[in-house]
């Protein structure tokens, strides 16, 4: 919004209609204050749901400032609008003015009337909150209603996709690439840095040895990650290994892929496919310090942008970087991630062409159901009541299901690693959604073996049996002997 409309910009368009801009006094309201009655910036979890910030009141001259560069931006012989100072929330000056506006007979001899709110109108009066609850399940019902629909609209907005042959799929997915690229994911107007890459040693194992790199992609914004590689590697460029990205999930770190200490979730899966054979790569993403992330995101998206239009450049810089190394095969890059990462599994690839192979875990399911289903059994899981108030992106439900996400990536392999016990969602709403992706691979485009879910019995974790043998198959790596 912020790069083409500022207040000034969006009144114009109220032009040739009359307007009345009314600079009154409002309460300055905060929502999850700190000590200082600022609004917190906590980089750890709240206990409050919902975003921190303060509706404050515009001074005078800010108001009178923007009026001016509406006067500016129209032609007022045939605009009227009118900027009124006053001392309350809802002026009866005002109102006149919006009664003349609207060439009501006998609007300037109307005197205007003012009821009293109720004593406890800033409290729960019972009247009140039932008037607010009747409109708000009104408004949810639509919602509900509107979420059921969606699934129509999607598959209307994909009518020009065709799925007859793998050439014309090919050759009609990409104007949606960009789309998803330039409508959901956002991009930044910039051009990447050399990456300027620096590296130390981090640790040595039996199998592996570890590096910690850093490389440049913007102005003030870099990659971080932990490169594994194996012992056996020849490094001169005599071979070259494949490469799994393997990406961490929600306030969580490169180290926690690489060591023990989130064993339980990570299984230390980028060394132990290292000591298989794989190169691999651990990068840092964004989504880290729970309030500080969650703010960028509000900022970007002010922007017509989001956290990915930020990350998906550095994993530009990281596969190219990757794809530069003497040991490296360029074609065979693969992207492995949990939870967060198993977002990033679905948004990352279909914008980064490096990547040959995406693996979601820990992730993947109706994603517009997740987002917004508000009945009873549906909130155990959904983000409606939840505290990741920065997790909604634009249009999604006319646009693009974790289903079409999938057909983003397509035809590279996809798969998804799915734990019975996983919190994320039901079994049946994964299945759902899956069905879709599956259909899509075999049914449609034949390449079926491209396509996989293992489903195991487990919680949020990596799993990582049926996911080795999909990396060591579609990158041509041999798998160990047992």
């Amino acid at each position: 919004l912020l790069r083409e409309f500022g207040d000034a910009e969006i009144a114009s368009l109220i032009a040739p209609r009359p307007l009345v801009i009314e600079h009154g006094a409002y309460p300055d309201f905060v929502y999850r204050p700190d000590a200082e009655g600022n609004p917190e910036r906590l980089d750890e979890s709240a206990k409050k749901p919902g975003k921190p910030g303060r509706f404050r009141r515009f001074t005078a001259e800010e108001v009178k400032g923007e009026a001016d560069r509406l006067r500016s931006l129209v032609n007022l012989s045939v605009f009227r609008f009118r900027l009124i100072e006053s001392g309350t929330s809802i002026s009866a000056h005002a109102l006149t003015a919006l009664l003349e506006g609207a060439n009501l007979a006998d609007a300037a001899d109307m005197k205007i009337a003012f009821t009293p709110p109720p004593a406890d109108a800033e409290g729960d009066s019972a009247p009140l909150s039932g008037h607010r609850a009747e409109q708000a399940a009104q408004i949810d019902r639509h919602n509900q209603w509107a979420l059921i629909e969606s699934r129509q609209d999607r598959a209307n907005y994909f009518a020009d996709l065709k799925t007859d042959s793998l050439g014309n799929f090919e050759g009609t997915i990409e104007p949606y690439r960009e789309k998803f690229r330039a409508e959901v994911v956002g991009a930044w107007d910039l051009d990447r840095l050399p990456p300027n890459a620096r590296s130390r040693k981090l640790e040595e194992g039996p199998k592996t040895v570890s590096y910690e790199v850093t490389l440049d992609v913007f102005p003030d914004v870099f990659a971080y990650g932990i490169l594994t590689l194996p012992k056996d590697l020849k490094l001169d460029g005599q071979e070259k290994r494949p490469v799994v990205v393997c990406q961490h999930g929600l306030e969580g770190r490169p180290q926690d892929v690489v060591g023990e200490e989130k064993f339980k979730a990570y299984k230390a899966f980028a060394t132990r496919l290292a000591e298989r054979g794989f190169v691999t790569f651990a990068p840092q993403n964004a989504y880290i310090f729970f309030d500080l992330f969650r703010l960028q995101q509000f900022k970007a998206q002010s922007l017509g942008g989001t956290l990915f239009s930020t990350i998906v450049p550095q994993h530009r810089q990281i596969t190219d970087w990757l794809a530069s190394l003497p040991f490296t095969d360029a074609e065979r890059i693969a992207f492995y991630g949990l939870s967060y990462g198993g977002k990033s599994a679905m948004r990352i690839p279909p914008l980064v062409d490096r990547y040959c192979l995406s693996i979601c875990s820990g992730d993947f399911n109706e994603w517009v159901w997740k987002n917004a289903a508000t009945d009873e059994k549906s909130l155990r899981y959904s983000y409606a009541n939840k505290r990741e108030y920065e997790i909604f992106e634009w249009n999604l439900g006319g646009t693009f299901n974790y289903a079409e996400m999938a057909a983003l990536i397509c035809p590279r392999p996809f798969m998804v690693e799915r734990g019975h016990f996983d919190g994320v969602a039901p079994d049946e709403t994964v299945g759902y959604e899956f069905a879709k992706v599956r259909n899509l691979y075999d049914g449609l485009l034949g390449i079926g073996d491209r396509c996989k879910i293992e489903w195991f019995a487990g919680p949020h974790t990596i799993n990582s049996t049926g996911t080795f043998a999909f990396l060591h198959k579609h990158l041509d790596w041999p798998a160990p002997k047992p």
